[in-house]
């Protein structure tokens, strides 16, 4: 017998309230959103109840909303799968725009490990209660979290993209 979406929704707002909300459809993916300070509880309850067997973390990323208020100007998405019923579910929580924390799961899944570090070295998201929150991919050295759209795409100053060194001059109308 399949898990029923309504199923979950139900369970998950039984025991967290007003703390997970927007419950729909996303894609294919059931999804939903859980504030900051329940979600490593949230997804401990996927994990753990024998009802909802979501024992496989896929992923853990970071998106940053620079336009966004500044309650919800970063998110933290995680990915989950149930293989004994073959379904997936993405749960999201929002950061503050200044310092964006977010308990760290890897007392959940250690395959969480690697994810955090990922999305800190991009984005800037502290992971509390992380073992080596450091960077991973970029150089240590790095001030700032490339991911972020706080630059421009390009910088102003690169002669490499200048059109007028290709020969793609662009001609005025007489």
């Amino acid at each position: 017998m399949a898990i029923e979406t309504t199923y979950i929704q139900e369970k998950l707002s039984q025991k967290f309230g007003s703390n997970v909300l927007n419950f729909e459809m996303k894609r294919d993916i059931f999804s939903l959103e859980a504030t900051s300070e329940t979600v490593h509880e949230v997804i401990q309850t996927l994990k753990e109840d024998e009802s909802l067997n979501f024992h496989f973390l896929t992923d853990v990323c970071g998106i940053h909303f620079p336009d966004n208020d500044e309650n919800h100007q970063f998110a933290v998405v995680y990915h989950l799968h149930n293989w004994i019923e073959n379904m997936r579910i993405r749960v999201t929580t929002f950061l503050k725009g200044e310092n964006p924390e977010v308990s760290s799961i890897i007392d959940l899944f250690t395959s969480a490990n690697w994810m955090e570090r990922e999305t800190w070295d991009f984005y800037g998201i502290n992971f509390i209660g992380h073992p080596q929150l450091k960077r991973i991919l970029n150089m240590d050295e790095m001030v700032s979290f490339p991911m972020r759209k706080e630059f421009p795409l390009e910088d102003s100053g690169r002669t490499d993209k200048d059109d007028r060194f290709f020969g793609r001059t662009i001609k005025q109308i007489k």
